[in-house]
């Protein structure tokens, strides 16, 4: 009834259809009102801020939608556009496709936001900084594309040709990108498999050695002794001999071979080096103070017998100041003990 009289009024057919709109507009301004002020207070009390997160996210396309609901429905009501109508729903769908597909994107979106805030900074990598954004993009990709075939189908067009289409240049396009490819997914399993970490000194096959200092999404970089940068490719880290000299503990023993003259007595030789073996270890930094430093004799040389000092430092880092203190330490009380160490002598029997 009220339908009608408006109707029967001059311009009432864009009358009813304002007020459609009118309806649509409030009633998507009173849900924003009851997503912020009711279930955003229930969301906040979780445990985790994802749901607080992805409720933002669809509150804007939520909003968009009842008022393009409310357009729908106020040109629909409309008597002009019937000859129309087909196109106006075509055009609507495409719309609909569109906005379901935006609502996922920044669903998307929300969720990366709180991995990288919640979860990516309590990791000891940046590969998680690094590769997120891609992955994301990715799948935005991914997204627009199955917005993009729901639409063409919707209009008729087989979408087989294309699909098919699209998986051969995925191909190509997966060829030409092998080795980034081959980097990228070598950088992800080191970090899940936790090969080595940002922090650890490591040594590869071929002699590079140095702190990891970066695991990227096509590069680790490694920072040497010398305090030169060497970038590596993934791939070749995953695929090279590793010695990480950090793992299972940064801790390590450091061999120190010595040798002492024949005539030596090895009991006096032995005693003294462990004084002096102690004595560095306490009082040099990155000795590990609480180390019972040993020596084992393992072979008669041309002009000593040779033995081993066993030290332990805190890194690895720390063998270099700690041996080169206990050398000079271990000469000073040999002298002081008149301890030879021996040149290498040949003698020469002449007939």
């Amino acid at each position: 009834m009220v339908l009608e009289v408006i109707k029967a009024v001059p311009y009432g057919d864009w009358i009813l259809a304002a007020a459609i709109v009118a309806v649509f507009v409030v009633a998507s301004k009173l849900f924003v009102i009851f997503l912020e002020r009711v279930v955003l207070r229930i969301t906040s009390k979780t445990k985790t801020a994802l749901d607080d997160a992805i409720l933002k996210a669809v509150k804007k396309p939520l909003y968009i939608g009842i008022i393009l609901a409310g357009v729908f429905l106020a040109i629909d009501s409309l008597n002009y556009v019937d000859i129309y109508l087909d196109a106006i729903k075509a055009g609507f769908t495409v719309i609909w496709v569109l906005l379901g597909a935006y609502t996922a994107s920044r669903v998307l979106k929300a969720f990366f936001s709180w991995y990288a805030t919640e979860i990516a900074q309590k990791t000891k990598t940046k590969l998680d900084e690094t590769m997120m954004p891609i992955i994301r993009k990715i799948l935005n990709v991914f997204i627009y594309a199955i917005a993009l075939m729901i639409i063409l189908k919707g209009f008729g067009v087989e979408i087989t040709p294309l699909v098919a289409g699209l998986g051969i240049g995925g191909l190509a396009i997966a060829l030409a990108l092998q080795d980034s490819l081959a980097n990228l997914f070598s950088g992800a399993f080191m970090v899940s498999d936790k090969i080595i970490k940002a922090g650890d000194f490591i040594e590869l096959e071929g002699g590079i050695k140095g702190f990891v200092e970066e695991i990227g999404w096509r590069t680790t970089k490694v920072r040497t002794l010398p305090n030169n940068l060497v970038i590596i490719p993934n791939s070749k880290i995953a695929n090279s001999t590793i010695t990480d000299y950090s793992a299972p503990i940064e801790e390590m023993s450091v061999v120190v071979p010595v040798g002492v003259a024949y005539d030596s007595d090895l009991g006096k030789v032995e005693k003294m080096t462990i004084e002096v073996a102690k004595d560095t270890l306490k009082n040099v930094a990155g000795g590990k103070k609480d180390f019972e430093p040993f020596i084992r004799y393992n072979a008669f040389g041309d002009s000593n017998i040779n033995f081993s000092v066993i030290l332990r430092v805190e890194k690895f880092v720390d063998q270099y100041l700690v041996v080169h203190e206990f050398i000079k330490a271990l000469k000073k009380r040999y002298d002081e003990e008149e301890i030879e160490i021996s040149f290498p002598v040949r003698k020469i029997v002449q007939k």
